[in-house]
């Protein structure tokens, strides 16, 4: 059913960060991940992960109170997820336990960026 409205599709996803020096480190340096666009004069920095991950410094004086340090339900999909854990282990990045087997056949290992946010490592069905 066409709606008219044109074609949807996810153009980024947000992640909020007290600290936007270390949290480009973080995904940069230790993760990896291209910069697609840098704005941190104001206070983001998007890198490429199919969908752009926006990394957001969160505003003190905002009205949508403290966005930082949660589960933020990006699931980054792999590969390798034994070796990217490892990989990504050694260079320092801080998950809350091993690759694990999920009932419904996928592996999944969560991690930590420096503002405590929690993202996941997908490997194995769905990845």
């Amino acid at each position: 059913m066409s709606t008219g409205i044109g074609l949807l599709k996810i153009y980024g996803v947000r992640i909020f960060v007290d600290d936007l020096d270390a949290a480009l480190i973080f995904y940069r340096d230790r993760l990896g991940l291209a910069v697609k666009w840098d704005m941190s004069d104001y206070g983001a920095v998007g890198f490429d992960l199919g969908a752009d991950l926006i990394v957001e410094r969160e505003d003190p004086e905002g009205e949508d109170g403290n966005l930082i340090g949660r589960f933020a339900g990006v699931s980054i999909a792999v590969d390798d997820i034994e070796q990217t854990y490892e990989s990504l282990s050694a260079a320092g990045v801080i998950f809350e336990g091993p690759p694990a087997k999920q009932p419904w056949g996928g592996v999944l290992a969560h991690f930590r960026d420096p503002s405590g946010n929690i993202l996941t490592l997908l490997g194995g069905a769905g990845a």
